[in-house]
Parts: C-alpha cells; sequence; structure tokens
C-alpha cells in the first residue's frame, strides 16, 4: 500500500513540513510519481516515522531524532540514551531546586507584613553579593555587565539586594547601592566564582525588620532610621552597612509598592 504525504501527516499527526525534513535527512525515501511528482510513502517509511516519534518524545531534537533513527549504531544510542538520561537527572534536579525556592519565598512573604516596621536580634545568612548601581546609576563597566547578564541567569535564585553605608543612616546621607546577592547553597549549586567585583558576607549579628517604599523612585536612606533609633534605644553599637533584599513589588492602594526585609549590622558582646 502507498500512502501520499497527507495521508501519512493525518496517520501520525505530525505536517508535512516534518515529514519532508526527515525526508531530506535520509530517515524515509519516498518513491516519486514521474508524471506528477506526488511523493508515495509504504508501511517501511511510515515504520521509521513511528520511531521518530518515538525518540522525539524522550526529548530528543528533531535533528538528533535524525541521526537516531537513520544512522546511529547499537553503541550509540546507548550512549545516546544515556547522555539524555544525564539531561534529564539534571533538569529534575533544577526543578526540584526551583520547587524548593518557590515555597520558601511563598513562606518567607507570608511572613513579611508581620517584620513591617517591627526590630528583633537575629543573624543574618551568609551570602555572596555585588554591586552594579549607585544611588540611580548602572556601572557601565563592559566586566561588570557581563557579570550582570550571568546573574540575571541564577534569578530566581539571586535576588535584588540593597546597601546603605553607616554614614547613609539617620540623616547624614542618603547614598545607597543596589545589585544581586545569592545564598551559599547557590554559589556552590552554580559553583559562582567569589572575586572582585563579587563580595563574600558572612553571617553577622543583626537588627532585622521590614519596610515599604511606595511610589517610582520612592527608596531612600530615610526608609532605615528606624533601626538605627532602635539600636540607640537599646544601648547597641552599629557595625557597619545596612543590607538587604527586594522581597516584592505588588499593588497597594492603588501604587506600586515594594516590600523590603532589611539587616543592620550590630556589635556583639
Amino acid at each position: 500500500m502507498r500512502y501520499k504525504i497527507g495521508d501519512v501527516a493525518r496517520i501520525l499527526g505530525i505536517s508535512p513540513d516534518l515529514i519532508r525534513y526527515y525526508e531530506e535527512k535520509g530517515v524515509v525515501s519516498p518513491q516519486k510519481d514521474p508524471y506528477n511528482n506526488y511523493r508515495y510513502y509504504d508501511t517501511w517509511d511510515i515504520n521509521f516515522l513511528i520511531d521518530c516519534l518515538w525518540f522525539k518524545n524522550f526529548g530528543f531534537g528533531i535533528e538528533q531524532v535524525a541521526h537516531i533513527v537513520s544512522q546511529n549504531t547499537y553503541d550509540a544510542l546507548v550512549d545516546n540514551l544515556s547522555a539524555r538520561g544525564d539531561e534529564l537527572l539534571a533538569a529534575i534536579h533544577y526543578q526540584e531546586l526551583l520547587l524548593q525556592r518557590i515555597q520558601k519565598y511563598a513562606e518567607s512573604l507570608k511572613s513579611l507584613r508581620g517584620y513591617l516596621g517591627q526590630c528583633d536580634i537575629r543573624r543574618s545568612a551568609e551570602f555572596v553579593r555585588y554591586l552594579n548601581r549607585y544611588n540611580t546609576i548602572y556601572d557601565n563597566d563592559s566586566e561588570l555587565q557581563t557579570l550582570n547578564r550571568q546573574w540575571l541567569k541564577f534569578m530566581p535564585f539571586s535576588r535584588r539586594y540593597f546597601e546603605v553605608p553607616e554614614d547613609g543612616l539617620m540623616g547624614e546621607g542618603d547614598d545607597y547601592a543596589w545589585g544581586f546577592s545569592i545564598g551559599m547553597q547557590y554559589v556552590e549549586e552554580f559553583n559562582i566564582e567569589i572575586s572582585s567585583p563579587v563580595k563574600h558576607i558572612p553571617s553577622q549579628l543583626c537588627i532585622h525588620s521590614a519596610f515599604t517604599s511606595t511610589g517610582k523612585d520612592r527608596f531612600t536612606a530615610r526608609h532605615l532610621d528606624f533601626l538605627t533609633e532602635y539600636a540607640e534605644k537599646n544601648s547597641l553599637k552599629v557595625a557597619g552597612t545596612a543590607f538587604g533584599n527586594l522581597a516584592c513589588s505588588v499593588v497597594e492602594n492603588d501604587e506600586i509598592t515594594g516590600f523590603f526585609e532589611v539587616w543592620l549590622p550590630i556589635e556583639e558582646n
């Protein structure tokens, strides 16, 4: 029995263009009618196309599928399957990391409102960070821009990060910096190099809290003054740069509002 390309496409649920592609790659060899130039496929051709669908559903690309079906040796097929298995394991591992990250992120947002304007003392997590924006100006250094593009690929494991120096607290200045931070678990997971401008930030004893900023370009060091007021009230000595992360930006009372978690290092007794 011979079948036209449209018949084969309907039988297998694939496009005529895909059938033509596999023909170009030597997977199938239809007979051409010398009078009307129609292609005619037999059951042998259809069998090979079914083989293509079999391997395609393992996640192989169509070019690789064509090679496997038309050119692979037995040992090469085993190697291809093993390599694809490794790719799937890596993908599953990444999805597991992503699931853990989204669950942890959701839990942190559930509790964040309770920290707004409230201070407690706790140790910050260990992480690494780099800075790429000072006040409203991005650093145009080419090396830093390359680093930016690399770290953007780490999202959502990397986070928007800010710093406010000591002289930017309590009205003594309004300088701040922005960049990205990432926890040590993911530093190891993604083999992130820790060298300038990437800096390691150890765990520190801190005043911990959260705050909001509403409206465009409203973020300022003044949002952190309540932390130093708390330190003074409780006889705590500030011991470094305040830092934190943008937790989320949402609509509150018809305005865009950023929610921030913040840490202010203090001296340990």
